[in-house]
Parts: structure tokens; sequence; C-alpha cells
């Protein structure tokens, strides 16, 4: 399986969707934060996996995915989470957009017989 595909169980489970434009400000310091915050949400309890991309206009979109959506909120309350999203808000994103939802059925064209392996 392409190591771009988060590897997640079967629904229900939770998808937090951030879109964002950046402004190309401190990209050496924009990676290394996005990069500490996908190790420190890999460690929190509850996380799934993730699924990122950026295109050459600078717009993005991040997926991470949940078991629930106390999960969700603790990492959100995180204070190295918190502190970083500030930081972002003011100094990385010309806009961003984030949405919550439930994901009740998934499938793809590389169907495992175990979903969970």
């Amino acid at each position: 399986m392409d190591d771009a595909f988060a590897r997640l169980p079967q629904p229900p489970y939770y998808a937090v969707i951030f879109s964002s434009r950046r402004n190309g400000d401190d990209d050496a310091g924009y990676a290394a934060a996005a990069q500490r915050m996908v190790e420190l949400a890999a460690q929190q309890p509850g996380y799934l996996g993730v699924e990122s991309t950026r295109g050459g206009d600078g717009f993005g979109i991040t997926v991470s995915y949940w078991e629930s959506e106390a999960a969700i909120l603790a990492w959100r309350q995180h204070a190295e989470h918190a502190q970083t999203r500030a930081y972002g808000r003011k100094h990385w994103y010309e806009h961003y957009e984030l949405r919550v939802a439930k994901v009740e059925r998934a499938y793809g064209s590389a169907e495992r017989v175990d979903r969970n392996e």
C-alpha cells in the first residue's frame, strides 16, 4: 500500500479536514512544525492516521483520523498543538478552513481482506 495513505480501521471514525493556503513565509519553520505536529498527534490516544498534500500554489489539505470526538477535543486542547496552531494562524496561513466529519463508509482501489492488518 502507498505510504501516503493512512491505514485505517473499518468505519465509523472521525476525520478532521484542514484546508489551508500558505503565505510562503518561513517555509523551513513551517515544515518543522508540521512534522512535529504529525509526530505528536501520533502519540495521542484515539489517533488513527493522517494524509496530507500541498500544491505549488500553497493550497494544501491535511486530514487526520480519530476514533472519537473526545479524542479530537483532547488533541485540540493539547498545549503544544494549541500553541503551534495559534502561531500558524498568525504567521503561516493566508486562509484556512477546518471541518470535522464522521466517516460512515470507506473503500478504495486496493481493498485489503483485513482492513485492520
